[in-house]
């Protein structure tokens, strides 16, 4: 399991409004119900001075963050995050449940600010001391039918920083979550953001199940 523990370590990525929260919601009452210890938490945030960052990175009215510095808050916000949090669950035999990891900043900061994808995850695999996902599920969906998403979602809010950000932002994201799934396969499940909430979540637990019993999980 990740980092040689007993836990198992699980992401949600995908672009604003595929449903990320719903499907962790769903996942955390399942394996409520199994008996095995859970813990949901996200990105940026997870802790104390995670969420301090979450507001600098995300909320309007903290002044101009450039790219560099965004990336960079970003990193740090995840290295507090798995050390006092992830990895201690982790060794604990805990199964963790993560919206949005180190591909969201491959995606945001590399791709969408155009600071480079591999320069933005050597930042990150310094920063996470190498701790990948054991699965990342990744919800895809188009752009366009995002910021539907979105508008309905918040009554046509513009959203914080990032998700207000334009059109072609969203599908230079889109294009770097799906090129990161393409490069690691075994690592990734790729589902159609616009299926059936309850499809979408039995397909989630099919490909976890056999991972959660090799790691001791009840079914």
């Amino acid at each position: 399991m990740s980092d040689e523990t007993s836990g198992v370590f699980i992401v949600l990525e995908g672009g604003e409004g595929a449903g990320k929260t719903t499907q962790l919601e769903l996942l955390e009452e399942w394996l409520n119900r199994t008996g095995r210890a859970v813990l949901r938490t996200r990105e940026p945030g997870g802790t104390a001075i995670g969420e301090r960052i979450r507001s600098l990175v995300l909320d309007h009215g903290q002044g101009e963050v450039d790219p560099r510095t965004e990336a960079l808050l970003f990193a740090a916000s995840r290295a507090a995050h798995v050390t006092q949090k992830i990895r201690p669950a982790l060794h604990s035999g805990t199964v963790v449940l993560c919206d949005r990891y180190i591909d969201s900043s491959l995606a945001y900061q590399g791709a969408g600010r155009g600071l480079g994808v591999e320069q933005v995850a050597q930042i990150n695999e310094w920063a996470t001391q190498g701790l990948q996902p054991d699965v990342t599920v990744l919800l895809d969906l188009d752009p366009e039918v995002s910021a539907e998403r979105r508008a309905a979602r918040d009554g046509g809010d513009a959203g914080d920083r990032i998700e207000s950000a334009d059109i072609e932002f969203h599908a230079a994201l889109r294009r770097a979550f799906l090129d990161r799934a393409a490069a690691a396969p075994a690592r990734y499940l790729v589902l159609d953001a616009t299926d059936a909430v309850e499809s979408i979540h039995h397909e989630v637990r099919a490909r976890l199940e056999p991972l959660l019993h090799r790691a001791g999980a009840a079914s």
